[in-house]
């Protein structure tokens, strides 16, 4: 007689033990090491940390004006890059999605991969070339009479928005093609047939139904800028200063974890409050709209039986 029991399966949390074991080791321990080092003190001259006396002292000690002023320039330019990259990156990932011929979306993919070729530093010092008062930029802009001098612009905080746009704009566009591209093109031509325009079909449509892949693309670009510290250095120097730049001269050259390891927390909780206020501001904001597409079935929808 032939078997016909179904094969057995795998339980569910033995599938599940690679991806919590990835997370315990390299997410979990690490910042569960930097929480406890936060709580100790810098031995002596050549010590890094110790935790046989634990308190608060390097938090209070975080919390100076040097650096609230530094984070306060941190969320300026985090907040300032990721808007930057949505208005940047919308246009052309909705038009990589509707507009561009489907045979060449691949390509036109590949095209926004390709910085991502490069290393992170190789590409930001390679706008440090570009922007310098004697680089090509410079010398063209004079050429041409729209720079009377040479062009200063690096090691300002312009500078460092450039750098940020440029290496960040490729995780904005990709989820928001995505987005735009699962919105499909009968639903806009729904739209177009019930009396809506092109304008109001993409912020009554297509802007609601690709809400995801915004929010997406906002966190992918906003919580590693906030500790990004190689862009600030390179191309920002001293007006540049940024909340990562302090955490890691504390590492490695005051040789302070103690005390980089309560920036580091700090500043993860400053992101996390940050992005929960935005969260929060995003909720507030589509409510109306949400409320308005209710659907309310019984009496109270005024239908007649």
């Amino acid at each position: 007689m032939a078997d016909t029991s179904a094969p057995r399966r795998l339980p569910a949390p033995l599938l599940a033990f690679p991806a919590w074991a990835w997370l315990l080791f390299f997410f979990v321990a690490p910042v569960g090491m930097v929480l406890w080092f936060s709580f100790g003190y810098k031995p002596g001259i050549f010590g890094t940390h110790a935790n046989d006396t634990l308190s608060f002292d390097r938090y209070i000690e975080a919390l100076s004006p040097t650096f609230f002023a530094t984070f306060a320039n941190t969320l300026w330019v985090s907040l300032a890059g990721t808007a930057l990259c949505l208005v940047i990156g919308a246009p052309v990932a909705y038009w990589m999605a509707v507009k561009a011929p489907m045979n060449r979306r691949g390509l036109l993919l590949a095209l926004v991969m390709v910085p991502f070729w490069t290393n992170f530093l190789v590409r930001t010092i390679g706008w440090q070339v570009i922007l310098a008062p004697e680089g090509w930029l410079s010398t063209l802009l004079q050429a041409v009479g729209l720079q009377e001098g040479p062009l200063e612009i690096l090691y300002t905080r312009t500078a460092v928005l450039i750098g940020v746009v440029y290496n960040y704009l490729p995780l904005m566009i990709l989820p928001l093609f995505v987005a735009f591209d699962r919105v499909g093109g009968p639903l806009r031509e729904a739209s177009k047939d019930l009396g809506a325009d092109r304008i109001r079909t993409f912020f009554r449509v297509t802007v609601p139904l690709a809400q995801p892949g915004i929010v997406a693309g906002v966190l992918l670009v906003f919580i590693p800028l906030m500790g990004d510290y190689i862009t600030a250095t390179v191309l920002g120097g001293a007006k540049g200063n940024m909340v990562g730049q302090l955490v890691a001269s504390q590492f490695q050259t005051a040789q302070n974890w103690a005390l980089g390891s309560a920036m580091a927390v700090l500043l993860i909780l400053v992101i996390a409050l940050t992005v929960a206020a935005g969260a929060l501001l995003l909720w507030l904001l589509t409510w109306p709209s949400r409320s308005s597409r209710r659907l309310v079935l019984g009496p109270e929808s005024g239908a007649t039986s």
